[in-house]
């Protein structure tokens, strides 16, 4: 189920923190509950997932993403995503997760977002995502450029850039296993 009350928590807490840049980082916490947990007692991978869509609202929030999107009927959706899990999270560990863009490209918008535990590094996700409009995809710089700030756009990292040419080399649709 997702978790409507973090979600609720998360937007309220966002209304009191000061307004953001596009490329600066925005940081939530929170406890990993019994419902977080998987077979083995330590929180499951979808909810890791699911729970960093939580850190994504706070940085929309605060740095006035969520307001154009509503502002112009947009829309976002994940294109994306590579996820590196490195520390298991327990029940009751106390999680900071940072969220920041990291830049774009004429189509999407590249999202790096990590989780904490007692300042040691558990997971983090690289997420690819676009904006969605009445004729399709809506680029970055016309989302910038609503938000009213200056584009500007820092080097991305190069391993953001390698993703990126790796994924090119994907195949799409997949290939099917047809040995069944």
């Amino acid at each position: 189920m997702y978790p409507f009350a973090r979600f609720i928590k998360v937007l309220f807490k966002a209304r009191k923190k000061p307004k953001i840049g596009y490329l600066d980082s925005s940081s939530i916490e929170f406890r990993c509950r019994p419902w977080d947990l998987d077979m083995y007692n330590e929180m499951n991978n979808g909810r890791v997932m699911t729970l960093y869509d939580l850190g994504r609202f706070d940085l929309s929030y605060r740095n006035r993403f969520a307001k154009v999107l509503m502002k112009n009927r947009w829309a976002t959706a994940v294109a994306g995503s590579s996820v590196r899990y490195r520390k298991r999270i327990h029940i009751w560990d106390k999680i900071t997760m940072h969220s920041r863009c990291v830049g774009f490209d004429d189509k999407w918008i590249y999202m790096v977002q990590s989780m904490w535990v007692k300042d040691q590094a558990c997971s983090s996700v690289l997420i690819r995502a676009g904006v969605t409009g009445r004729d399709g995809l809506v680029s970055p710089q016309t989302v910038i450029a609503e938000m009213g700030e200056e584009i500007s756009q820092t080097p991305m990292p190069t391993w953001v850039n390698e993703w990126i040419a790796s994924e090119q080399h994907r195949p799409w649709p997949p290939e099917i296993d047809r040995n069944d």
